[in-house]
């Protein structure tokens, strides 16, 4: 049994999306629950069993899986038909499992570095910085509409969220605008706001 602890409208809505574009909504049960958020609103839920009472949290059979990535990594393994992520042996695989760690590593620290103004030489040795990261995704899409070329994958949901969540942090490049419209405008993105908006009314 698979289920999702989830808090609408926030990080863990990517694995909603991703639920859905898996097609698996029958087979996650999602659990609604409150935390406390950036700007000291909510609670944390005692029913989470996240150890730090964040979102999201995956228990499959009482196996516990957080951190976003990871639980693409896990979700996309456990259904490798979906066509969401390239199979052990693809040559595209290592690509996709750069990107997923790549965000964890590098794209939240820089992001929110950049969103709250700090800079330090430290950071942009360790992380780079906006325009490094740009760059990155910048060459990428210059070979395809995609991260890993023809087809979207679990890479390409993971790595614009931060684009669809804060608009104002996406670089000024065409080729990165348009791949963050494109990834929104897939039919699961809709689905998942309408069932986060469906959680809030609840």
């Amino acid at each position: 049994m698979l289920t999702l602890y989830h808090s609408p409208i926030s990080r863990s809505t990517r694995v909603l999306t991703l639920i859905e574009e898996l097609g698996i909504t029958d087979e996650v049960t999602i659990k609604a629950v409150s935390i406390r958020r950036f700007d000291g609103s909510g609670t944390r839920d005692p029913a989470n069993p996240h150890p730090d009472g964040k979102v999201p949290l995956l228990d499959h059979d009482g196996t516990l899986i957080s951190e976003t990535p990871a639980i693409f990594l896990y979700l996309t393994a456990l259904f490798p038909d979906s066509g969401l992520a390239p199979k052990p042996g693809d040559p595209r695989r290592g690509d996709y499992l750069t990107w997923l760690f790549y965000y964890s590593a590098v794209v939240e620290p820089v992001l929110i570095c950049a969103s709250a103004g700090v800079d330090h030489p430290m950071f942009t040795a360790t992380w780079r910085g906006p325009a490094e990261l740009a760059a990155r995704l910048h060459a990428a899409l210059a070979k395809g509409p995609w991260l890993l070329g023809d087809h979207y994958s679990a890479a390409d949901l993971l790595m614009h969220s931060p684009f669809a969540w804060f608009p104002e942090a996406t670089p000024d490049d065409p080729l990165i605008r348009d791949w963050v419209a494109r990834c929104q405008a897939r039919p699961a993105t809709a689905v998942a706001k309408a069932r986060d908006q469906a959680l809030l009314a609840a």
